[in-house]
């Protein structure tokens, strides 16, 4: 009974970080919109084929916020585009990889980076669909254990067999 009460605290102890990491997402995503004033600044990127390679190996690098399971060289959200602008935008300042990828994660955090690194704020990511599946097995091995031995001591008693064989006897006779 006890470890019934221990799934629902250990549930509850992995989905609060999950549902804080949403939290910070949906606040990185509304603090990204650009205001209209941002948009007519915008400088178009010089593009020749150095450049234009640069930048699609970065957005390859990156994760569009809305979309998730994307980068934003393949999303097709407002977003993307803009984080697609800022990356080129990056690029003709002169800025290096690694200044833009810094850029991105100081202003959207690691969830930015579509192979975030392995360190303690985003071990949860890494190990989450893990810890998961683990406890779902462990749920399901201590329940069928739990039916099996509550099967084996539901067994007939004496009388309970007798009565069970003159029904099956009854039943039978009537049945030839």
């Amino acid at each position: 009974m006890t470890s019934l009460r221990i799934v629902p605290a250990l549930f509850a102890a992995l989905l609060a970080p999950l549902l804080a990491a949403l939290i910070v997402a949906a606040a990185a995503y509304a603090q990204s919109q650009p205001s209209a004033e941002e948009g007519k600044e915008a400088a178009p990127t010089v593009q020749d084929p150095l450049t234009a390679k640069r930048a699609v190996e970065l957005e390859n690098q990156l994760r569009c916020l809305v979309c998730q399971n994307e980068t934003i060289a393949e999303s097709g959200a407002d977003l993307a585009a803009d984080l697609r602008r800022q990356v080129r935008e990056q690029i003709a300042q002169g800025r290096s990889d690694k200044e833009i990828i810094d850029y991105m994660v100081a202003r959207y955090g690691d969830f930015v980076l579509f192979r975030p690194p392995l360190k303690a704020t985003t071990v949860l990511l890494w190990t989450g669909p893990a810890l998961l599946v683990l406890i779902g097995v462990i749920v399901l091995v201590r329940t069928l254990r739990r039916r099996k031995s509550e099967g084996a001591s539901e067994s007939l008693s004496a009388e309970e067999r007798r009565r069970a064989a003159r029904i099956l006897e009854a039943g039978s006779g009537d049945a030839k």
